[in-house]
């Protein structure tokens, strides 16, 4: 059976050749510009966005309610997101997930993992732990501090 040629022939050939005949590598300078451009945004920045929002639905939770313990119970529910991403940053950070782009993937699943469990445990422990527990303002809270990280997004731009 002779099978045609062009039915055997890789669609994006053209396309992959053209794109790297249109590359051209940054210069030093250019690099610098783009860089500088869209810095990196530290997720430790992030983190203290989180306790900052922690805080002040703590406090609101307990001005509102009259009840301090709505305030513990807000604050809590920000530790269940700010605790666990602490870790995650700190380990995503370390040397170990630097050292090539497969440990970095490996060491990023590794933690978000960590991360998900740690909240997970938190959050199944949250009766136990506070007393008087305010559902309402523990998931309040742990709501906005999750949502911080769009913030963090924006504080990037475009």
């Amino acid at each position: 059976m002779a099978i045609d040629r062009k039915l055997q022939a890789d669609p994006w050939e053209d396309d992959d050749a053209a794109a790297l005949a249109a590359f051209k590598p940054l210069t030093r300078e250019q690099a610098r510009a783009l860089r500088q451009k869209n810095p990196l945004l530290s997720p430790w920045r992030v983190i203290l966005a989180q306790v900052v929002v922690g805080v002040v639905v703590a406090l609101l939770a307990a001005t509102i309610t009259g009840r301090l313990a709505a305030g513990w119970s807000a604050l809590y529910g920000a530790a269940i997101v700010v605790l666990p991403s602490a870790l995650m940053a700190r380990g995503a950070t370390s040397r170990f997930s630097s050292m090539s782009p497969g440990a970095g993937v490996v060491s990023f699943m590794l933690w978000e993992s960590v991360k998900i469990a740690v909240s997970v445990a938190m959050l199944m422990l949250a009766p136990k732990l506070v007393q008087d527990l305010n559902w309402p303002a523990l998931l309040a809270s742990l709501v906005l501090c999750i949502k911080t990280y769009w913030v963090a997004l924006l504080w990037r731009g475009r």
